[in-house]
C-alpha cells in the first residue's frame, strides 16, 4: 500500500520544510539535503526528528540512484 498523493504534496521535513522523496518499497521518505530518513509504518508516516536517522554516504548514493530511476 502507499501514501495518498494529496499526502505527499503536504509531507515536508520537520526540520528544514523541505521536499521529501518517497519509496514506497522501502516504507521510507527522504530529505537529501540533510540525509535523513523517516519511516513509514502501518501507512503512517513518522515524522519525528527524534525517530529519523541519518544515513550514511553509501545509503545516501542508493537512494539518490532509486529515485532518478522512478
Amino acid at each position: 500500500m502507499t501514501l495518498d498523493p494529496k499526502l505527499l504534496e503536504i509531507l515536508v521535513c520537520p526540520i528544514d520544510k523541505g521536499e521529501l522523496l518517497y519509496f514506497p518499497a522501502e516504507d521510507t521518505l527522504y530529505n537529501p539535503r540533510l540525509r535523513r530518513r523517516y519511516s513509514v509504518k502501518q501507512n503512517i508516516p513518522i515524522m519525528l526528528v527524534d525517530e529519523s536517522q541519518v544515513v550514511d554516504e553509501e545509503e545516501h548514493v542508493r537512494l539518490m540512484t532509486l529515485s532518478k530511476s522512478s
